[in-house]
């Protein structure tokens, strides 16, 4: 009789060979662990960590740093137009409908589309007074705005 290969897991294959001599004992035995782990186990223990120390292993993107960065000192000036973003429509879907028809200029059917459609683009490359503007209407009819 014979026997059929078992499906194994993958293990993690190490990209190339890295200088490990000004590691510590200890770093490398975590290393020589992790080495051994499939990637399943790898993915399940990079959740773990980024849930116990509140970081993640996503890469950070340059303008979303860079403007958030400038809204946290309160430096806007750099920026003279911004897109406006529908995030969530809230509750009162149908004043929402109508806001979105008012700062867009959108017939019924299509506002009605871009609101069941959110998180979505309402306006794009704005100046900035006219983006707030845009922005309290919407958040006025009870939907949450964002600024980007």
């Amino acid at each position: 009789m014979v026997e059929e290969p078992q499906a194994e897991e993958s293990k993690a294959e190490p990209a190339n060979q890295v200088d490990t001599s000004k590691l510590s004992d200890t770093a490398n035995k975590v290393l020589d662990m992790v080495s051994e782990m499939t990637i399943l186990e790898l993915a399940e223990l990079v959740k773990v960590l980024e849930d116990k120390f509140g970081v993640s292993a996503a890469p950070a993107v340059a303008a979303v740093a860079g403007g958030a960065a400038g809204e946290a000192s309160g430096e806007t000036e750099g920026k003279s137009t911004y897109n406006v973003n529908l995030t969530d429509t809230g509750s009162n879907k149908i004043g929402v409908i109508k806001a979105v028809r008012e700062v867009t200029e959108l017939g019924l059917k299509e506002a009605k589309d871009l609101v069941e459609a959110a998180p979505k683009l309402v306006r794009e490359n704005v100046k900035k007074e006219e983006a707030e503007e845009i922005k309290k209407k919407l958040e006025a009819a009870g939907a949450k705005v964002e600024l980007t």
